[in-house]
């Protein structure tokens, strides 16, 4: 459990006033004091994110943030952090304090929520309290429903714990990478590279998380490294049903591998199993209407070291500007994300293997709604080899030029 990557964890984020109790939500949820609790307003300042086994469910992740009503300077620095927590919850619970009067925030958030398709639970904290107001002063203000706790006794914490399990979507524990392509005992050819920018004694994690994938649905795995992929193909009694590459060997494989053998790579995978690769497909469009000195991003969650021959910062810059040499390419990192992407003809994303679903789906949503394109690494890759079609295949898809 512990080991098992956020970005593969339900998010669930804690939401409320200042001094609603939802740092005490947090420790009351875990059974341990991991976020600091006092009677200061506006003690939690960054979010605090807690890894957490809720079972049956298994892995989630709790995030508390600031409060809703904070305010000055420092105050909307730390809401901003607020807003970059919706774009990854995938379930929100709203603390409201029993003793306190209703007011705009909450109906704000709420409106929040529902904007961002975000599911949620509405808890009344505090009703341990002599000066409590009642759970019908708040639900018929708000128009929801109402879960009473107190943080301070744990009345009503076991029953937000069940609530939280059913409302976690069905689907996110049903979300496989390539399961759903394989069947039981079919063989799946995984090819690694092993270059300066394959971490020491290790798999990068997209590489990892296919082959536990692939294990989870009873098929098999044979991984080589591109020099050894005839020998591996030919050492196979039966073709395999899919061979998954490193999208920089690319061409390298597709010149190896049989066209009847399907062929894809881990990130056009991420790419369907952390966002929407119909829309990730399109996106490659822009590359043919770019010219000088439009802006294009380049974004990558990452923030390893960076090589000779980075993926982010040298290889792609570089096929870039054979297609127009005064295209102007910026880098974001992490989990910075500009608030201009208008600004930009393109966004070439990574295959998002260190984000939530959520968070990828609400970074290709700004992009849409602000009429910008976007693409992937392994997209882009496929498409400046001249293999795009086959490399989506597997998916039933087909590249529509424009």
């Amino acid at each position: 459990m512990n080991n098992t990557p956020r970005a593969n964890r339900p998010h669930i984020g804690i939401f409320g006033r200042r001094n609603a109790g939802k740092s005490s939500l947090l420790n009351a949820l875990t059974n341990q004091e991991v976020a600091l609790v006092s009677e200061e307003a506006g003690t939690t300042t960054d979010p605090v994110y807690k890894n957490m086994e809720l079972l049956p469910l298994g892995p989630i992740v709790l995030i508390d943030t600031a409060g809703i009503d904070d305010t000055g300077i420092l105050g909307n620095l730390r809401m901003q952090k607020t807003s970059q927590v919706l774009d990854k919850t995938d379930l929100a619970i709203l603390v409201i304090d029993a003793t306190e009067d209703i007011s705009d925030y909450e109906l704000d958030i709420i409106g929040e929520f529902i904007k961002r398709q975000i599911p949620y639970i509405s808890v009344l904290n505090k009703i341990d309290h002599p000066q409590r107001k009642s759970k019908t002063y708040f639900g018929n203000y708000l128009n929801i429903s109402l879960n009473e706790v107190s943080t301070k006794t744990m009345e009503g914490i076991d029953q937000l714990k069940r609530l939280i399990i059913e409302n976690i979507s069905d689907s996110f524990a049903a979300n496989t990478i390539v399961g759903d392509l394989l069947e039981a005992g079919d063989t799946c050819v995984l090819v690694t590279p092993i270059d300066s920018g394959a971490p020491r004694g290790r798999l990068i994690l997209p590489q990892v998380q296919t082959l536990r994938d692939i294990l989870d649905n009873n098929a098999m795995a044979l991984v080589t490294k591109e020099t050894n992929l005839k020998t591996s193909i030919g050492a196979l009694a039966k073709p395999p049903k899919l061979v998954i590459t490193d999208s920089q060997a690319f061409a390298e494989v597709d010149k190896i591998l049989p066209s009847d053998i399907p062929l894809t790579s881990f990130s056009i995978l991420f790419a369907r199993n952390k966002g929407d690769l119909a829309t990730i497909v399109t996106g490659i469009n822009a590359i043919k209407t770019l010219q000088a000195y439009d802006k294009v991003l380049i974004a990558e969650i990452c923030t390893h070291h960076k090589v000779a021959e980075d993926i982010a910062s040298v290889k792609i810059p570089n096929i870039l500007r054979k297609l127009e040499s005064k295209i102007d390419i910026s880098w974001c990192s992490g989990t910075a994300y500009p608030d201009n992407i208008e600004d930009y003809k393109l966004i070439i994303h990574c295959g998002a293997c260190m984000i939530n679903r959520k968070q990828m789906l609400s970074r290709i949503k700004k992009a849409t709604e602000k009429g910008v394109p976007i693409t992937n690494y392994g997209v882009f890759l496929a498409y400046a080899t001249g293999i795009l079609d086959r490399a989506i295949k597997p998916f039933n898809l087909q590249f529509d030029e424009i």
